[in-house]
């Protein structure tokens, strides 16, 4: 029997509890042997540039995962050169082992899944895994219209309903105010280690 392997990419700058708190719903849902953690190093469709060298959002990442055995950091992305292309990734992975591949999506994010890089690639290789947004009524219907592949493809989660950003931790940092039980406590000292994020610290 293939084990499920579930991937949750993003930027990460920095890593929350939000993202922590989708993880964990995906795995509990779809019991997931595991969840990779995959920050990347250029995303094709943002124009916002991370703040964050990619060095420091894999640390801030592998610090967030050490207390859950079932979560995995994973370089495959910062280690490799250039644009990181979705497909490029699940088609490495799906080489490596025999493992049915979950991806771990927010249905903002999913919308725009049409314009991905050789998306038909991508949905041959994996399953995907719509995150509802709080407040948000979404359907599977919506994501078909433009994505028929994903009438087999898709499962969607309500989700834990939290609405953290990391754009919001940056701002809070930015302004001295606290992110104390935003993110774990880890990922606040290599903030402030690393003197993230133009952090102000307030005593």
């Amino acid at each position: 029997m293939k084990r499920r392997i579930g991937i949750l990419g993003g930027t990460f700058d920095p890593i929350h509890y939000g993202h922590l708190a989708i993880a964990e719903e995906a795995r509990v849902a779809l019991q997931l042997s595991r969840v990779l953690f995959i920050p990347a190093a250029q995303q094709p469709l943002k124009q916002y540039q991370p703040m964050a060298t990619a060095k420091d959002r894999l640390a801030m990442v592998q610090r967030a995962c050490q207390d859950n055995p079932a979560f995995e950091p994973s370089a495959i992305e910062v280690s490799r050169s250039g644009v990181s292309y979705t497909v490029t990734t699940i088609e490495l992975l799906h080489e490596q082992e025999s493992q049915e591949l979950y991806f771990i999506i927010g249905t903002d994010a999913l919308a725009d899944m049409a314009r991905w890089y050789n998306v038909a690639r991508l949905l041959d290789l994996t399953k995907i895994v719509g995150i509802k947004r709080p407040g948000t009524d979404t359907s599977a219907e919506q994501f078909t219209e433009t994505l028929p592949q994903l009438n087999t493809q898709l499962t969607l989660l309500e989700g834990p309903g939290m609405t953290l950003s990391s754009s919001e931790l940056r701002k809070r940092l930015a302004q001295g105010q606290p992110i104390r039980y935003l993110t774990p406590d880890t990922v606040i000292s290599y903030i402030e280690t690393q003197k993230l994020y133009n952090t102000v610290v307030r005593q």
